[in-house]
């Protein structure tokens, strides 16, 4: 954590998070799920084989209710306290965690993750968090595809009817009885040879196809 935890965190940290695991549960039950581009990454789930999903921070909420019980990815959280409630709702989900952010514990996170993915493990990434901007990618990600050399599979989720919330990244929030869609883009991969302009220009088209597959799933599911 950033600093200790108060009375106060700690409370909240007991209290909050099974609340929201049970939320979520009952949420999921409720939404009529189906995946698009699916094509994409079955090769993959069928084969075993390690990549690095990429889903924007504001629509990641669902995503470990909608996969609970398939292999679990790693995914990072940051030593905040919000970090930490993320961390422990979707650990209730079997994902697993791995600590440190852009600002604190980054390059750390960022070998370990890369070496989970070299063991041949999943590792979920929101490239534009943890505070932003919004639907813009950090190089981190590329960064690690290229030191792990396992794709990048982009991906996004909308449903309708929904909310977005006035937070820096426009969380989307399903109302109950929705209908949800999961949408996967074609694969990025990042050689080992990337240099600069070769990352740049990767953490450009990341960026198009999260940006794209975020319109075709809310068009998917009839929303603006």
């Amino acid at each position: 954590m950033n600093r200790p935890l108060g009375a106060g965190d700690r409370v909240f940290l007991t209290v909050i998070p099974p609340l929201a695991r049970s939320v979520i549960r009952l949420l999921r039950a409720t939404l009529k799920i189906r995946e698009q581009g699916i094509e994409w990454v079955e090769p993959f789930w069928r084969n075993g084989r390690p990549v690095i999903y990429a889903i924007w921070h504001g629509r990641m909420l669902m995503i470990p209710a909608i996969y609970e019980g398939r292999r679990a990815p790693w995914i990072m959280t940051s030593w905040s306290r919000d970090g930490e409630l993320i961390g422990r709702v979707v650990r209730a989900f079997g994902f697993r965690t791995v600590r440190g952010s852009t600002t604190r514990g980054g390059t750390a996170a960022l070998r370990e993750q890369a070496r989970l993915l070299r063991r041949g493990e999943e590792v979920g990434v929101l490239p534009d968090g943890p505070k932003g901007p919004r639907h813009v990618v950090q190089p981190g990600v590329v960064l690690l595809a290229k030191l792990s050399q396992a794709p990048i599979i982009p991906m996004s989720f909308s449903a309708s009817p929904r909310r977005l919330l006035s937070s820096w990244d426009e969380f989307l929030l399903p109302l109950p009885f929705a209908h949800g869609v999961v949408v996967f883009g074609e694969p990025i991969s990042v050689t080992r040879e990337s240099d600069r302009d070769a990352i740049e220009a990767d953490r450009k088209l990341l960026e198009e196809r999260l940006m794209s597959l975020t319109w075709q799933a809310d068009r998917l599911v009839g929303g603006p």
